[in-house]
């Protein structure tokens, strides 16, 4: 576990079922989730590209060191909790950024989850098979 220091901005990122911790820090660019590579963590590079998209958008990814701890959920899923917690965590570091990472939707939690399951029926919204017989 990483030790905060005085430099340390924190942010919460959530998407389904993921939660994503992160702590950004002036440094050289470097990024670590659950203590690897973002490309160890993330092998598709659509999901690598959601991760750093708050970074390119404010132009501070080879000024700022980010550790994530992510769990819960799937790898798309972490992916986008890790783009929402860098996002916060930047608009904690400096309110400025904020009307760039709003204008292009990084700041909007998804608030899309899995339905529940209702009784009498096989998912959520499937009904059982008929039989006429």
């Amino acid at each position: 576990m990483a030790v905060v220091t005085s430099n340390d901005t924190l942010g919460t990122g959530r998407r389904k079922t993921s939660i994503a911790r992160v702590r950004i820090r002036p440094g050289d660019g470097k990024i670590k989730i659950n203590s690897r590579k973002l490309e160890e963590y993330f092998a598709n590079i659509r999901q690598q590209n959601s991760v750093v998209a708050p970074l390119d958008q404010t132009g501070k990814r080879s000024q700022l060191d980010v550790v994530i701890r992510v769990d819960g959920g799937g790898i798309t899923g972490q992916a986008d909790a890790c783009k929402l917690g860098i996002a916060r965590a930047l608009k904690k570091m400096d309110d400025q950024t904020a009307i760039g990472l709003r204008d292009s939707g990084l700041l909007t939690r998804d608030g899309r989850m899995k339905e529940r399951k209702k009784y009498g029926l096989r998912g959520a919204r499937r009904g059982t098979q008929f039989s006429k017989r």
